[in-house]
């Protein structure tokens, strides 16, 4: 393959995403286009190499790195070149899954090759252990070809089984593909079946929730329940509760910084704030009145904390037991 004329052609193509849809191509070269998708177009190079050229950069790396985390397998096409937006690879010569089981059954040796293609997917680092039947090719001596793994990887959203695949086989091929899976392995059978069940009962839970109306005044009225600042006694301990979590989480963190046990830390904020909890008196008229408090902090034991009780304060913030409008 000449390099030099490939990526001099490759500048007379254009490629533009569009949302939910193939892309948009204008195609100048001399080259002829032989496919099209999501992410980009492919075109014929020579009659045993393709290139695939992308509407974005990111897809581009994607698809690259995948086919690079698998190039020690037999699973995916060799790469011949790569620039921003293409990648030059061998052609695929078979039959794609999803045209092969329109005339042909599915077998369990066929099932046992996509188990065996699923597990590849695993071992070499995929997020996504799945792949849509379009994109799988068989050829002459048998064996799986995969293109398009692009979505293989950098994965906001993961299925812990073969979802798509399952779904592009449709219903009564997929239900042939588990029951070979059944035979093969009865475990693996069953968890993917958990994973179909919990899938369907999750789709059944939403659309009762969205068939759900709420009516604002009867909410209302239950919120009102969540209330407790009119509560005075309720209040302040709450409000203490607050401030023991938030001052021990932040003292946690600096005794990790200095390199303490924070389990041991935690145990001695817990022992002092208990300690506290047992000598602080219910709010009463004289501390609601009280004007100035003072905090009087002793000398710290060995992990910071404490140990003379303190009056209206925390860690030296002033605080009345007061409502916060």
């Amino acid at each position: 393959m000449d390099i030099d004329f490939l990526r001099n052609e490759l500048k007379k193509i254009h490629i533009r995403n569009v949302p939910n849809a193939d892309v948009e191509v204008v195609n100048e070269s001399s080259l002829k286009m032989i496919g099209k998708g999501r992410q980009g177009a492919v075109f014929a190079v020579t009659d045993d190499i393709c290139v695939k050229v992308f509407g974005n950069e990111e897809d581009c790396e994607r698809e690259y790195q995948a086919l690079s985390m698998g190039k020690h397998t037999n699973l995916f096409p060799k790469v011949h070149d790569k620039g921003k937006l293409h990648i030059a690879m061998d052609m695929i010569k078979g039959v794609d899954l999803r045209e092969y089981l329109q005339s042909q059954p599915l077998t369990p040796e066929l099932s046992a090759k996509l188990i065996e293609m699923l597990l590849t997917f695993k071992e070499i680092g995929f997020e996504r252990i799945d792949h849509h039947k379009r994109q799988i090719y068989l050829l002459e001596d048998g064996n799986l070809k995969v293109i398009d793994v692009a979505r293989t990887i950098w994965r906001d959203r993961v299925y812990p089984y073969p979802r798509k695949l399952l779904n592009s086989l449709g219903e009564e091929i997929k239900q042939q593909f588990l029951s070979h899976v059944k035979e093969l392995n009865p475990k693996l059978y069953d968890e993917w079946l958990h994973y179909i069940r919990m899938e369907e009962l999750s789709r059944q839970i939403c659309q009762v929730l969205m068939n759900q109306s709420t009516k604002k005044q009867n909410l209302d009225k239950l919120c009102e329940k969540l209330l407790i600042r009119d509560d005075e006694k309720e209040y302040v301990k709450q409000l203490h509760g607050l401030v023991h979590k938030v001052f021990k989480e932040e003292w946690v963190k600096m005794m990790i910084l200095k390199g303490m046990d924070p389990e041991k830390v935690m145990q001695k904020i817990d022992e002092h704030w208990d300690s506290l909890k047992r000598e602080e008196p219910q709010p009463s008229k004289k501390i609601r009145d009280t004007k100035k408090s003072k905090v009087n902090l002793r000398e710290a034991n060995h992990v910071g904390v404490p140990k003379k009780r303190y009056e209206g304060a925390v860690v030296g913030i002033k605080m009345k037991p007061r409502r916060f409008y």
